[in-house]
């Protein structure tokens, strides 16, 4: 199978995923670029020439399309899910520049104008943006895919039936916007753990890959549903979120325990257990438990690539940090700086962390209790289709 999309494939991956209307007249492909506190390495590079090819195609067959595509540039927010710069560049021709400080100032836009004149984006970054495109869409008619750290590894997912992705999708959103709470039950080293998460007051989202609607924003590839819990933001209603959530860091499985929807400790005696402590004292927004996410393309026979764009889709996995892109009550302003915001996932797949396992995921709804078995070592036992 291609490791590359063809001209034709990535004209079809355009109207499959924004499904253009008259009045879209013009895709931006929204590049970041290194600096010096944040260096290039090769998959970036590649990405970026990947993202020069693709406006290339796009461009060569635009009487097929009919959008105005222009490549953009901008300066790297360094970390996940980050504040957007306040300017970007319209790069000329379809060359980018290799380092952030070659950006010509006096060429300069205010970010905001660009978003407001195009109304489709793709963004396949190096550091993920999609928190900030999806408040940007609450301000702008736009819509987005965005795609930090994507690689050929992950074309293959872009290939996949996404009627029956959404379908799939779908259902399991069905679940979360009625589910009271969700009980996790994993083992790491052989030693049992319990993590309830406190699901009331909030609503599900479906992750289909496709966003037809002005406002809509998500990853490409897509696959998955996923849900904010409770936060306990209302008055003299706590979060019940609690319990203990394993994660495997490198060779180290460190445990945080959860209270209130936040981790209030971490146990373990090495040095990701002690760095992570120290992170959790410190940025309070980092702490928060920000996302229940349910994968479904290990269900279509996709695997890992080691990068989260892809592997968060495949199955189980929970998040820390900023959750006011979803829904949640966490943003920036949670954190000791707006820069330092962040959102991230810990995948549980046999190939990510190994030492532990996903032995339980079950899902227990408002009306009268019932219980949905969402999974059982790893795999769902509940029909999707």
């Amino acid at each position: 199978m291609l490791a590359h999309l063809t001209g034709d494939e990535i004209v079809a991956l355009v109207r499959r995923v924004f499904q253009p209307r008259a009045a879209d007249t013009a895709l931006a492909v929204l590049v970041d670029l290194p600096d010096t506190t944040s260096p290039d390495v090769p998959a970036w590079t590649a990405r970026r020439r990947m993202a020069e090819s693709w406006v290339g195609e796009l461009r060569r067959l635009r009487a097929h399309h009919g959008l105005d595509v222009r490549l953009v540039a901008c300066r790297n927010t360094r970390a996940n899910n980050a504040p957007l710069p306040d300017h970007a560049w319209i790069v000329p021709g379809e060359r980018l520049p290799d380092h952030a400080d070659r950006l010509a100032p006096e060429a300069a836009e205010p970010l905001e104008h660009l978003f407001a004149r195009t109304p489709l984006w793709l963004a396949p970054t190096q550091f993920s943006m999609t928190a900030p495109l999806k408040l940007a869409a609450t301000r702008h008619p736009l819509r987005g895919a965005t795609m930090p750290g994507f690689s050929t590894a992950m074309v293959p997912a872009l290939r996949l039936d996404y009627a029956v992705i959404r379908r799939r999708v779908e259902r399991l959103k069905t679940w979360l916007d009625v589910a009271d709470h969700a009980t996790l039950d994993l083992v790491a080293d052989g030693r049992p753990h319990r993590l309830m998460l406190d699901l009331r007051h909030r609503h599900g989202h479906a992750s289909t890959g496709c966003f037809p609607q002005p406002g809509m924003v998500g990853n490409l590839p897509s696959g998955e549903a996923y849900i904010v819990p409770y936060e306990g933001e209302y008055d003299r209603d706590p979060s019940r979120s609690e319990g203990e959530l394993p994660v495997q860091l490198g060779d180290e499985v460190v445990v945080y325990t959860v209270r209130g929807n936040r981790a209030v400790g971490v146990q373990g005696e090495g040095p990701a257990a002690r760095a992570e402590a120290e992170l959790i004292a410190r940025e309070p927004g980092y702490a928060n438990l920000a996302e229940l996410g349910l994968g479904v393309l290990a269900e279509l026979g996709v695997k890992p690539v080691g990068e989260l764009l892809l592997d968060e889709k495949l199955g189980l996995h929970v998040a820390f940090g900023r959750s006011d892109h979803f829904g949640g009550i966490t943003g920036p302003s949670c954190f000791s700086s707006p820069d330092r915001a962040v959102h991230l996932d810990r995948v549980y797949l046999p190939q990510t962390q190994p030492r532990v396992r996903v032995a339980v995921v079950d899902l227990v709804l408002e009306e009268g209790g019932d219980t949905v078995p969402l999974m059982r070592d790893g795999r769902y036992v509940v029909p999707l289709d």
